[in-house]
């Protein structure tokens, strides 16, 4: 017998020389050597005992290709199965993946399984936001072709994508930067225009004045020099073409109220844009008394007020004073620094025509972003004062009545009304009269969408001398972008340079015209991308309704928060802007948000010079790093994952080393989504799920060895303490299923789904022999972790899954065994369950390692105290904590987990 012991060596499931380790090897080697032991393969080969770094690699082969097959067939819109509409932000494509793309991935591809596995009809589908500034750099560096250089970055970028097992609908997949898809933006730009949302005017560009070229503010670094010429940049006055969002300010500021909580970014996105109380009349400028055909958007802080305006206010950096207009030298003759200065030129008011002058004011700045206001002396002081000292005239406009309300007087037709319904009829008015009328905050801006660039989507323009500013009919889209042989040309944009293309026939009058030389902003891509992947190969629309209608809104949304502002509101922008044209039934586009954080990497700078270093160039010989050659010590800090800081991870070299289950868990599992990662293999987070991952492999090893050792399974055998086992065993596996399903329905913990997960392995761990062998409460809760492990690591479930289909006399019925594991119903809670009073399984974690759960009374869970002194008491606290000093104790009442803080 020793011989036998000593050949056997250690159990391989605990690795310890326990005597049940010893029973399981003799069982085991009898087996053998009797000649009993059934051949057990999973889907990937035979059986292993060990879930060892050469089964995993092995596992992850076979079913790296086999998932890939099963889901690059999607079923086509079914309307008899309810829809879930799963998006993450789609990627830029640089041609490389980084650890930030892999977890809003990792998280997207996750919450699409689970959706599917609940039996929804999933969209889960990808694309490329390609056009841009950093290709575009790469043609002028490189000699590069953008098209060709971006094309080829996508090339790599989605094999890297299939490279992590991502089960992306790639039938649905866009590429802002192809034809198919920049013709519908320039669509939409057109029904702008149609409907008076998009204009023309001089606005603030970034000047460099060594390459004679416009830069996007992104070009401009923080000490306001060119990226590339390092001269200093100016601001000048040109022509740029704007969308009103200004027009929906107030309606996507109130539409917030009816949305989700979204983690704060309901709140950043009404800071953004402000209190709208006020609007923007036009008035028509006349200078010496005469029309000059242009108007002048000036902003009302109270609308009703607008019949008691004494004059324009303008600041002194108006564009009408610096621009090359025709009012130019007009106006700056009038200009006098620091004091208030009427100007020759006046403003019709179109609501009541009533001529009041523009003045100069002193200030330098008004509130917000205005450069024109409207000065009402009755409503502001200043105004009173400016008006009195120019000696202008104003109305009284409000008139208070004995009960203390206000209404209109001298104002017209609107005398008489109560501020509120004077309010909104003047508003109507000039809505209908399109001059204005529309809320907004002095904080809005109008969307300035022109860059002077090649590589982005053409505008869909011709200027001709006779018919002025002319659109591209429908019929003629897309403008194509042309080929560029050189991009060193100076001017305002490479596309001047494309002369068969610059030059054109108007579509009014057919005489000779120029296109447009602007193109997009990258914003106007991605405004809209989320309805063309419901209907991504529609050649006559953007997209068709039905279709739209079905998948629309996005049920889960799962981006940074970086974009939590302006891309949102663009979108939503668009969102309204389509619902208004009839074009879609919902008028908000996202009805979930998760914003993930930032993957954080440690970075290590001198002190002296604020140098980044390479690791190369750090000695870690001793306790601090220091600086390898000069020995000077460094600054330690986390920022976010970036090649010039040199503190990126390639997820290629992650994958190698652990397995892309293994990163999927990690990252899943670190933090909330919400929260940033600092990525650290050296905690316990890697260790943690790949113990975790060994166990689950150990727990369906010990139901193979159990069910195929030659006996017959059954229930009636086991004793009354083994029964009571089982039942624990039914009562953590519905306890699991209930937190598992909320926490990846309502609030997206998918690190507090996965401690459950831990927990309930925790709980089938401690089963004795019989249990295995003989409850139905084993296979079942083992069956239901396998499952709901399957969206998170879904090779490894797969695998273990085929495991468990090929146990003999299995006692459950109700699972479709002869399927794989990502096409079960995902388990649901038994009914009994939920009539029994409220118990609470309670995670209990040791120096941040899960080690069991305890059930408590509901009542107790959120207090501190009373849940330490009950698990102090419990079988696990007096077998896992007793006689170990605590230092402290970290209550999670949220996800019902506690954390011992004790000394080792």
């Amino acid at each position: 017998m020793m011989a036998v012991l000593q050949k056997l060596g250690p159990c391989s499931s605990c690795l310890k020389k326990t005597f049940c380790g010893w029973t399981s090897s003799i069982k085991q080697y009898g087996r053998q050597v009797l000649g009993h032991s059934r051949s057990i393969s999973g889907e990937a080969g035979p059986w292993e005992r060990e879930y060892r770094s050469e089964t995993r690699k092995r596992v992850e082969e076979h079913w790296h290709t086999r998932l890939k097959e099963q889901f690059q067939v999607i079923s086509e819109t079914d309307k008899s199965k309810p829809k879930y509409y799963v998006l993450s932000m789609f990627p830029y494509p640089s041609g490389k993946l980084h650890m930030g793309h892999v977890r809003v991935y990792t998280i997207s591809d996750t919450m699409a399984h689970f959706q599917r596995m609940r039996g929804f009809q999933v969209l889960h589908p990808m694309g490329w936001d390609a056009f841009g500034l950093p290709a575009e750099n790469a043609a002028i560096e490189h000699g590069l072709d953008p098209e060709e250089w971006t094309k080829s970055n996508i090339a790599h970028m989605r094999e890297q994508l299939h490279s992590l097992g991502l089960c992306f609908d790639w039938k649905k997949e866009v590429t802002t930067c192809q034809p198919d898809y920049y013709k519908w933006t320039q669509f939409l730009f057109l029904k702008l225009h149609a409907a008076g949302m998009a204009y023309q005017k001089e606005g603030l560009v970034n000047w460099d004045p060594v390459d004679q070229t416009v830069l996007a503010d992104e070009q401009v670094d923080e000490n306001g020099c060119s990226w590339r010429s390092g001269a200093k940049v100016e601001q000048r006055y040109l022509k740029q073409w704007f969308i009103k969002t200004t027009n929906y300010a107030k309606y996507l500021l109130d539409a917030l109220e009816d949305l989700p909580d979204w983690c704060g970014v309901k709140e950043m996105q009404a800071n953004w844009i402000g209190s709208c109380t006020g609007c923007y009349f036009d008035f028509e400028l006349k200078v010496n008394g005469k029309h000059v055909g242009e108007k002048l958007p000036a902003y009302a802080c109270s609308p009703d007020a607008v019949y008691g305006a004494s004059h324009l206010s303008i600041l002194p950096s108006h564009r009408l004073l610096h621009s090359n207009g025709h009012l130019q030298h007009i106006l700056q003759k009038c200009f006098v620094p620091d004091i208030d200065c009427q100007t020759p030129v006046t403003g019709v008011n179109l609501l009541n025509g009533q001529e009041i002058p523009v003045v100069i004011s002193a200030k330098q700045e008004f509130e917000g972003h205005l450069d024109t206001v409207l000065a009402i002396p009755s409503l502001s002081p200043e105004d009173a004062a400016a008006a009195e000292k120019l000696g202008l005239e104003w109305r009284e406009v409000f008139e208070t009545l004995p009960d203390g309300t206000e209404q209109l007087q001298n104002c017209a037709e609107f005398t008489g009304l109560d501020r509120r319904s004077a309010t909104q009829a003047i508003l109507k008015r000039a809505r209908d009269l399109g001059i204005g009328g529309y809320l907004t905050s002095p904080k809005m801006r109008d969307w300035l969408i022109s860059r002077q660039r090649y590589w982005g989507t053409p505008i869909p323009i011709v200027h001709c001398q006779t018919c002025g500013t002319v659109p591209v009919p429908y019929e003629d889209l897309p403008v194509l972008l042309p080929k560029i042989k050189s991009f060193t040309a100076k001017g305002l944009s490479p596309l001047t340079t494309a002369s068969e293309w610059f030059n054109c026939t108007c579509p009014k009058c057919k005489g000779p015209a120029q296109r447009e030389t602007d193109t997009m902003d990258t914003f106007v891509d991605s405004a809209w991308y989320y309805y063309r992947y419901t209907d991504s190969h529609n050649s006559e629309k953007p997209f068709d309704k039905a279709p739209a209608d079905f998948w629309m809104p996005v049920d889960l949304y799962i981006g940074g928060k970086e974009h939590a502002v302006m891309h949102l509101y663009y979108a939503r922008f668009i969102s309204h802007f389509c619902n208004d044209q009839n074009m879609v039934k919902y008028r908000e586009p996202f009805r979930k948000l998760l914003v993930h954080g930032l993957i954080k990497g440690k970075t290590f700078r001198t002190i002296s010079s604020g140098q980044y270093l390479k690791k190369e160039e750090i000695s870690f010989g001793g306790p601090d790093p220091l600086h390898a050659r000069t020995s000077e010590k460094l600054q330690i800090t986390w920022e976010k994952m970036s090649k010039s800081k040199h503190n990126g991870i390639d997820p290629a070299e992650m994958i190698q080393q652990y397995g892309i289950d293994t990163v999927r868990l990690y990252i899943l599992y670190a933090a909330p989504p919400e929260q940033d990662i600092l990525w650290d293999v050296k905690t316990d987070a890697i260790p943690g799920v790949l113990r975790w991952q060994v166990r689950l492999w150990a727990l369906v090893t010990k139901l193979i060895d159990a069910r195929n050792a030659g006996m017959m399974p059954s229930p009636d055998l086991l004793s009354k303490k083994e029964k009571e086992d089982a039942k624990k065993i039914w009562q953590s596996k519905n306890y699991t299923v209930s937190q598992v399903t909320s926490n990846m329905t309502e609030d997206f913990l998918l690190n507090a789904a996965i401690a459950r997960l831990m927990g309930l392995t925790n709980t089938l761990s401690q089963s004795s022999s019989q249990v295995i062998l003989h409850s139905t409460e084993y296979e079942d809760a083992l069956a239901t972790l396998c499952i709901m492990t399957a969206p998170m690591a879904p090779y490894l479930a797969s695998e273990l899954w085929k495991g468990l289909s090929s146990v003999q006399n299995k006692l459950t019925v109700h699972y479709q065994w002869g399927t794989d594991v990502l096409f079960q119903q995902w388990p649901s809670v038994d009914p009994v369950y939920l009539q029994q009073p409220d118990i609470v399984q309670m995670i209990v974690r040791i120096n941040n390692k899960v080690c069991g759960s305890v059930n408590l009374p509901q009542q107790v869970v959120k207090n501190a105290e009373s849940v330490q002194e009950l698990i102090l008491q419990s079988e696990l606290g007096i077998r896992q904590l007793r006689g170990r000093a605590i230092k402290k104790a970290i209550l999670s009442p949220r996800t019902a987990l506690i954390n011992f803080l004790v000394e080792e």
